[in-house]
Order: structure tokens, then C-alpha cells, then sequence
């Protein structure tokens, strides 16, 4: 299914308008499906306000051949983001203005649109519409788990890239796993999907993990939470699963300054980015039958 563009000369806006509009939608696709009950960032359902039912019954009649799926309209005062399948765009609350773009929340240093574009769809670019070319490289190599400097050097040389942390403190990283396990380090971001889906993986091969965030997706807060939780291992997991964190009190957390000075400094540009014992790296998301082939070809 695709967006309309229908829907958007029934807005009458110029000739000029509608082209200038029309290309950053063309360039997501559209998933189906309408529902008044939908998805919460916690997991379950979530039951819309009056305000969503209303700027959800608006939308269908100024946009009629697109399936809206979810309408927000919590997220940001005066704005109700808007969820057509598996793209994204916001609205007044009178549904009259559309518009296509990132919401940035300047206090948290977060990207809104892109952490709720990457719960729709891991895959999708999230960079579209709002920004250069090269923006969106990064932010699509982010999404995937994949650093786009580091990819290309890695492939002129012709050979696996290697990291040493030995200048990195040993306060910045959150251990947690089988202390009697093999030794991997992982740069993360709490809001990635693929570091969820790798926590998972390495929780299930019994191995240590020496946890160290990155704000890749404006996620320094969480992981400030996780950092001065009194239980990091189960902060860690609440963290990915979108719970609260609730025993952690403010706290020292210049050492997590120290993981994005060094992430910054390698060319780190997404995540997951996994390092081995003796320095070999991955970039991105693997499976744990190609990780456990990986660990055991450590060099002594």
C-alpha cells in the first residue's frame, strides 16, 4: 500500500506545494491496517484519548484512501503524531496543518521521530524527509546496526577491523552476564532494536557482557538511569524492554562521557558494535550461532 497522493490535492495547496510534499512521503513505504486500539511504548495496548479518536475521525475525512493506524496526540502539547503503516508525519489538533519532519526534544537531546519510526519498522530510513544525504546514511546505518566509516575502511582493507580499549576506564562499562563467561564489550544504545535483539542473544550464550552506552538515538538519560541503578544487570533489561527503572537515584555518570569521546574518536557511528578479548570487532546485529563461531576464534 502506498500514500495517496489524492488525499493531499484534496488539500488544495499548490501545484508547487503538493510536489514538494509529495516527495519525502514517496519515500517511505506504507504498511495497512486502522485500529482504536493500539501498541504502547511499554508493550500491551494502549487506549486512545478523546483527542486521538477526534483527530483520528478528522483525518478520515481529509485523508481518505490513507490507512491511519495510530494517532498520538501525548507525545508533544499542541502536536498529535501520526502513524500511517510504517510512516510517520504529525498534526494539529484540528487536523488542519500536516506536517512532515523530526520532532527533536531539546532537554532530553532526544529525536523523537526517530525512536518512534524505529519501533515501526527497524529497517525503515529515518532520515528521509528532514535531512542531507549524508544524514540519512548515518541514521540508516544506526538503524540497521551498522557504522558507515568504519564499514568502508574495514573494506578497503580487506580485512576484519580491530579496536583496542585499553585507554578506555573501566568505570564506563556496565557488566553484567555470567562473570565466569567469555569477555565481550558492547557499544549500545539503549532505543536500538538491534541491541535488544543482540542483549537477548548474548544473555542466552552465558557470556560477560561489559555494557558501554552510546547516545546514538538521544538516549543518554536511560542509560544515566541504568548507570546509577542499584541493580545494573536488571536495569540493563529494563531499559531494552521499555520499563521503568525503578531503583536508580542521580549519580556520578562522567564515566559514560569517557564511551562517547572514545566512540566518536573510532569513527562509531551506529550500533550495536561488538568487541572481542583480543580487539576483533563486529559491526551490527548477528545471530548467536555466527557470535559463538566468532568467540571461539579468539587469539591468544
Amino acid at each position: 500500500m502506498t500514500f495517496h497522493f489524492a488525499d493531499l490535492k484534496r488539500l488544495k495547496p499548490t501545484k508547487r506545494a503538493v510536489k514538494r510534499l509529495a516527495w519525502p512521503l514517496a519515500a517511505m513505504a506504507l504498511g495497512s491496517g486502522a485500529s482504536l486500539v493500539w501498541a504502547s511504548a511499554e508493550g500491551g495496548e494502549r487506549r486512545p484519548s478523546q483527542a486521538d479518536v477526534a483527530v483520528a475521525s478528522l483525518l478520515k475525512e481529509r485523508l481518505p484512501r490513507t490507512a491511519v493506524s495510530r494517532v498520538n496526540c501525548q507525545v508533544v502539547d499542541g502536536v498529535c503524531e501520526v502513524t500511517a503503516g510504517s510512516q510517520l508525519f504529525y498534526v494539529d489538533r484540528t487536523a488542519r496543518y500536516l506536517m512532515i519532519g523530526r520532532v527533536y526534544d531539546m532537554q532530553t537531546r532526544q529525536d523523537l521521530t526517530a525512536v518512534r519510526l524505529l519501533e515501526v519498522n527497524p529497517d525503515l530510513l529515518v532520515g528521509g524527509a528532514a535531512g542531507s544525504r549524508r544524514e540519512a546514511e548515518t541514521t540508516q546505518a544506526s538503524a540497521r546496526g551498522l557504522n558507515t566509516s568504519a564499514a568502508r575502511e574495514t573494506g578497503a582493507q580487506g580485512s576484519p577491523r580491530t579496536m583496542s580499549l585499553a585507554e578506555l576506564p573501566e568505570a564506563g562499562g556496565i557488566v553484567w552476564g555470567n562473570p565466569a563467561g567469555k569477555t565481550v564489550t558492547v557499544f549500545s544504545d539503549f532505543r536500538c532494536g538491534y541491541c535488544r535483539a543482540l542483549s537477548a542473544e548474548l544473555e542466552a550464550m552465558n557470556v560477560r557482557v561489559i555494557e558501554r552506552p552510546i547516545s546514538v538515538l538521544g538516549s543518554r538519560d536511560l542509560a544515566n538511569q541504568v548507570f546509577c541503578a542499584r541493580n545494573r544487570s536488571r536495569a540493563v533489561k529494563a531499559a531494552y524492554a521499555g520499563a521503568a527503572i525503578a531503583d536508580s537515584k542521580p549519580c556520578d555518570t562522567s564515566a559514560l562521557d569517557a564511551n562517547e569521546r572514545f566512540a566518536r574518536e573510532a569513527g562509531i557511528a551506529g550500533t550495536p558494535v561488538i568487541v572481542r578479548s583480543d580487539g576483533a570487532v563486529i559491526e551490527g546485529y548477528r545471530p548467536r550461532a555466527v557470535l559463538e563461531t566468532w568467540l571461539k576464534a579468539v587469539r591468544s
